[in-house]
């Protein structure tokens, strides 16, 4: 571009043209014996108090010009705009622009109105840290330097989104990475084209390879500490300036069922409660299935005992047990989604009297035999032992393909499901990591000694 081109455009006037009808956009004067200044800025995404300190104020207290600017040159967060465009961005961005002496300077003004650091919400822990991250990036990235002093912690950003223009964040261990997966992840978030981005979730769906899948191939939590032991294990983090969650890749199937308590708690007694929770993720998605093989196929399987006790229970319902555990489990979704959707003060509540009343008056029907009511409330508490919500509701879909194929084939059915399960399992693939291998890295102590680590 030429330099006549790009002094007509970086402008006052021109930028005021392009901000026409903007409400919020405020211009001010500043004259003082030494001299005149212009201010332009959006008031309503700027904020007056770094205006009137680190502008205003210092205007009227040096009296050169010369001196001002460069001042306002030297500090931090400053810019020059280069193209209108450039210009623009940096006013939408939250810059004030000062003019002085035919110069245009961008002041970094920017009024960031997030929460302070609160406790995690969707990530509780008996014990440990409970601070979460926030929607604010610089507060995100002094949550992970505190606890990760290393000068192989490296940052890059880049911004996303052709109208939010949401800075990105992509935190790495230098020593520790594959940056054969720092590249792909580099390519994809290059090539990503979109108007609008403003959740970690969203950025997580744009940069997976794989449109159609069963299984979340990324963790996204709001747990610094949960980012800073990633870190150490060789993985990325993405981190977004909108939100509190940050995105952590690549990872395997064994991560989801990691708790921030294990990493406190005796070896012994963390790897018993990991065993609890896959036991939960097994129940989860074979015991309904189980339920309506031996009652509608193979009842010859259980013990005379509990055949008569599963008959007698269901002597009243008039309808097949495929439909009773469609219908339990379909019902204790709706409660589930009721109890996430209504405010907090009255959901609880609301949601375990609907529980209670709906599975008496159903048993007292004969709708729904008394074993299903047992088996459905330990396939709901088994599910939420799992501790990141991806992977619980992945599996609380997964089930109903299980009790398709028990009522299909029985407990021929169930096997060949857990068959096909373990099979799509172990050729899936998180960014070239083997999905399905018991641990990300030999250990975390051999982590640092491998560079890159295998992909």
């Amino acid at each position: 571009m030429p330099a006549q081109q790009i002094v007509e455009e970086v402008s006052v006037q021109w930028i005021k043209e392009q901000l026409d009808h903007f409400a919020d956009l405020e211009e001010r004067m500043l004259t003082a014996p030494s001299g005149k200044a212009g201010l332009l800025y959006i008031k309503s995404i700027t904020d007056p108090q770094i205006i009137n300190r680190s502008i205003i104020a210092p205007f009227y207290e040096i009296d050169n010009t010369q001196v001002y600017s460069d001042y306002l040159s030297s500090y931090p967060g400053s810019e020059e705009g280069k193209t209108g465009q450039h210009a623009l961005e940096l006013m939408l961005g939250g810059y004030a622009c000062v003019h002085i002496e035919g110069k245009l300077c961008f002041f970094d003004a920017l009024k960031a109105e997030t929460r302070s650091v609160s406790e995690n919400m969707t990530e509780s822990v008996t014990q440990g840290p409970s601070d979460a991250l926030t929607e604010n990036l610089a507060v995100n990235l002094n949550l992970i330097r505190r606890r990760y002093q290393s000068t192989e912690l490296k940052m890059e950003s880049m911004l996303i989104g052709n109208i939010s223009r949401t800075k990105v964040a992509i935190l790495y261990d230098d020593s520790r990475v594959n940056h054969q997966v720092l590249d792909e992840l580099r390519e994809r978030l290059g090539t990503l084209r979109i108007d609008i981005l403003q959740a970690s979730g969203e950025l997580e769906k744009y940069i997976r390879s794989d449109k159609l899948r069963i299984f979340p191939k990324t963790i996204v939590t709001e747990r610094p500490d949960r980012v800073v032991f990633n870190l150490a294990e060789g993985k990325i983090a993405v981190m977004l300036d909108t939100t509190g969650y940050a995105i952590l890749l690549p990872v395997i199937f064994n991560d989801f069922f990691v708790a921030m308590d294990d990493k406190i708690q005796l070896p012994f007694v963390g790897r018993f409660l990991k065993l609890l929770r896959i036991t939960g993720v097994a129940m989860t998605l074979w015991l309904p299935a189980l339920y309506v093989a031996f009652t509608s196929y193979n009842p010859e399987i259980v013990r005379v005992q509990i055949a008569l006790l599963i008959a007698g229970s269901r002597a009243t319902v008039p309808y097949p047990s495929f439909v009773e555990v469609l219908i339990m489990l379909v019902m204790m979704e709706f409660l589930t989604e009721a109890s996430l959707r209504l405010p907090r003060a009255i959901g609880p509540t609301a949601t375990t009297v609907g529980g209670l009343i709906l599975g008496q008056a159903a048993t007292a029907a004969g709708l729904v035999g008394n074993i299903m009511i047992i088996l459905v409330s330990v396939v709901a508490i088994s599910n939420f032992m799992i501790p990141l919500n991806m992977m619980s509701f992945s599996i609380r879909v997964l089930k109903y393909l299980f009790i398709i194929a028990a009522a299909a084939l029985g407990l021929v059915g169930v096997v060949v499901c857990l068959v096909g399960f373990t099979m799509y399992l172990c050729s899936q693939r998180s960014f070239g990591q083997p999905y399905f291998k018991m641990f990300f890295l030999d250990s975390l102590g051999n982590s640092g000694k491998q560079k890159g680590g295998g992909r």
